[in-house]
């Protein structure tokens, strides 16, 4: 099934996400202004577009795997949530990982992916007691 993905330029020098080969689950999304992170940093950066995800559906904004192996580039809050309801512009959450080099993202570089999810609705249930399983409460590094 297909779903139809709205999307708008919202600024100059947009591009439109793509995926970079047939089947991929990701559409890369491009930065659409310069900015520098300095060794630690963190900074919000604009792609330029917005978008109108449907109901039932969310968008995950996921690192980029080059970047993160040859740069230490990745997403503070990965993945990033984009709620269907959300109409403005998608901004990256980008982290400078490495210690010791900046990074500098260009305008029209790529730097994030962008999955669209089906999310089910839920209903929540408020009880006294939680059904038993075979985990229970047992928490970090309970598997071993």
């Amino acid at each position: 099934m297909t779903i139809r993905l709205e999307i708008k330029k919202v600024r100059d020098g947009a591009v439109v996400p793509a995926r970079a080969y047939h089947g991929d689950a990701g559409m890369d999304l491009a930065a659409c202004e310069r900015v520098e992170l300095a060794p630690g940093a963190r900074a919000l950066v604009p792609t330029g577009l917005a978008v109108a995800i449907p109901d039932g559906y969310a968008g995950y904004v996921q690192p980029r795997s080059g970047l993160a192996a040859k740069h230490g580039i990745s997403i503070v809050n990965t993945p990033g949530l984009v709620d269907s309801g959300y109409r403005g512009e998608l901004l990256v959450n980008l982290v400078n990982h490495d210690e010791a080099q900046s990074f500098v993202v260009e305008p029209g570089m790529r730097i994030a992916q962008l999955v669209i999810l089906q999310v089910p609705p839920v209903e929540l249930v408020e009880v006294e007691e939680l059904p038993d399983s075979e985990r229970g409460a047992d928490g970090f590094g309970s598997s071993g």
